[in-house]
């Protein structure tokens, strides 16, 4: 490291092992982790870093865009740098400035010089936004698939024309983008295969985001395939019948479990793959978003020592998440918890969990019929699918047992339906479900951009509508939040997710309507005069919160269940 670095590094708290991994982390990598190491604002280590180093911090709104691609990509990667736009313009000589996020050295200023043609002059900047304006510009991993040459201190010009170097640079590539999924939040990855482009979308707060990617990203499509494939175990040569595979991938501080699924399509092979991040911590019942009385009511029934709780909703509305959080919720040494899940999403320290493995006949029936000879306390079924599962765990309900599980069905009320539907007894339903919980999630407003808008009275009565909630909700209304979009959300609007709840108690009132075949509908009403709050209340509370716009509530409930 240069004479600066070693200064800055002085004054700074570090050990001889923190100081040793700077040394080998990329430059765009190094302050982000000083400032982990300290606990510090990245922002405010960039001012501190300027102090010592002399350079003059710029902001994002100076990087220059139109002069982006006439600097080399190995340059802008390797060095972490950025043009930025020239004071001016008109000048005879328009001097090269660049924006870097660490310190520079010689051989920056040699490599720049000898593959531009200028002296550069450098300023300081924030590496994040950096790293966000190349990627979001050149597209991700764009360095990988330019081996045109590489950078070392001797200024040797690699030529990368053999087989050996482009493998290398696919592995890069394909690294990179599940770095960039790691780093947005991403649960789904999509590589899609266009009659001209390779596109890569990623799934991001429960919607499909595209990704920025090369130009000539095309022509590499075969190979990407096939690394994926070789990653997962697959069978490369096979690209006319569907695969599936599982891929265990370290990347950063994460350490993913990602299914991978292929299907061929009409240009090539379509790949998509679920991430879930074992290191990522769960959550609790608080930071779900559920308040407090609702709360309450969850906890009133995971205290009694038998019955069965529903959580239903949509595929990607959060069920597995609330169970895992109600399995913390209740985990102790004098409780013998089990649970059958597939996949196993969380691992949960004392509890004994099961994946099921439907390829060799052990599905949720086969596991949960085992699982009642093992004496367990609790257990939990990852989903009811079929007549024979539900059939076991409502009469393991009724035995003794606490069980938790989840359905596919679009509000409380409709659970009950449901499980009548698949043949079970209602007096069976009536007597061992205890408690129903819908569930959606919605795109949290990101709290650095929203704005309050005067509401358009119209567009809120039909919203209402649509929430089966009374006119008379909008009395003394005025303003309403709307997404906007900056940086720090992507341009987005909304930051992470919140979720809504309706949470149905089964009591006396319902046992005969459930017993009777009544309709949901009637159940719903019932519900609701005992002090239920619906998914549409629910979510309306957050908007009049600004913790999410009446547009994504109702986008949201309006998501049925096929």
């Amino acid at each position: 490291m240069e004479l600066v670095e070693l200064d800055f590094l002085d004054t700074l708290d570090l050990s001889e092992d923190q100081r040793a991994e700077l040394v080998e982390l990329r430059r765009s990598e190094r302050l982000e982790r000083i400032a982990e190491w300290l606990d510090k604002d990245l922002s405010e280590m960039v001012d501190t870093l300027a102090a010592h180093s002399n350079m003059q911090v710029v902001s994002p709104e100076e990087f220059d865009l139109e002069r982006l691609n006439s600097i080399p990509l190995r340059i802008l990667h390797e060095f972490h740098c950025v043009p930025l736009k020239p004071s001016d313009a008109s000048a005879d000589v328009v001097p090269l400035v660049l924006a870097t996020g660490w310190p520079i050295d010689d051989v920056m200023n040699d490599w720049v010089y000898a593959t531009c043609g200028k002296k550069p002059q450098w300023r300081l900047a924030n590496p994040d936004r950096i790293s966000k304006f190349i990627t979001q510009n050149l597209g991700v991993g764009a360095e990988s698939l330019d081996e045109s040459f590489d950078i070392d201190d001797d200024l040797v010009v690699i030529e990368a024309d053999d087989e050996e170097d482009e493998d290398a640079a696919i592995i890069r590539f394909v690294n990179e983008v599940f770095s960039q999924a790691v780093d947005d939040g991403a649960t789904d990855i999509h590589f899609e295969p266009m009659e001209e482009e390779l596109r890569i979308r990623y799934r991001i707060d429960g919607l499909l985001v595209s990704v920025p990617v090369p130009d000539n990203l095309r022509k590499f499509q075969d190979a990407i395939v096939s690394r994926l494939k070789i990653m997962a175990k697959l069978n490369i040569s096979e690209r006319r019948l569907p695969q599936d595979g599982r891929i265990n991938l370290k990347t950063g501080d994460a350490t993913l479990d990602i299914r991978l699924s292929t299907m061929p399509v009409m240009y090539g092979e379509s790949i998509s793959l679920r991430l879930l991040n074992k290191k990522s911590s769960p959550l609790s019942l608080q930071q779900l978003g559920m308040s407090d009385a609702d709360q309450q009511k969850v906890d009133r029934v995971l205290g009694l020592p038998h019955g069965i709780i529903l959580v239903t909703g949509p595929t990607g509305s959060g069920k597995s998440t609330s169970l895992n959080a109600f399995i913390r919720k209740i985990n102790s040494e004098d409780r013998r918890i089990i649970t059958v899940e597939d996949p196993i999403e969380y691992e949960v320290p004392g509890v004994n969990q099961i994946q099921v493995k439907q390829e060799i006949g052990f599905g949720f029936a086969e596991a949960l019929r085992h699982v009642l000879r093992q004496d367990p306390n609790v257990i939990m079924v990852g989903e009811i699918r079929d007549k024979e599962t539900a059939d076991i765990a409502i009469r393991a309900s009724l035995t003794g047992h606490l069980v938790f599980s989840t359905l596919h069905t679009n509000d409380a009320p409709g659970a009950i339906t449901r499980l009548t539907d698949m043949g079970i007894e209602p007096f069976l339903i009536a007597s061992g479900v205890e408690l129903v919980i819908a569930q959606r999630l919605l795109r949290r407003l990101c709290p650095d951009c929203f704005e309050m808008k005067p509401i358009d009275r119209m567009v809120v009565l039909d919203s209402l509508s649509v929430l089966d909630m009374p006119e008379s909700a909008m009395e003394g209304l005025s303003a309403l939040p709307v997404a906007v979009g900056c940086e720090r959300c992507r341009n987005l609007g909304y930051k992470g997710r919140i979720g809504i709840y309706e949470i149905l108690r089964v009591t006396e009132s319902l046992h005969d309507p459930i017993v009777n075949r009544e309709a949901a509908p009637l159940m719903r009403e019932i519900g609701r005069e005992g002090g239920m709050v619906t998914l549409g209340e629910s979510g309306w509370n957050l908007a009049l919160k600004n913790l999410t716009t009446l547009e994504e509530v109702v986008r949201t409930i309006s998501i049925k269940e096929g």
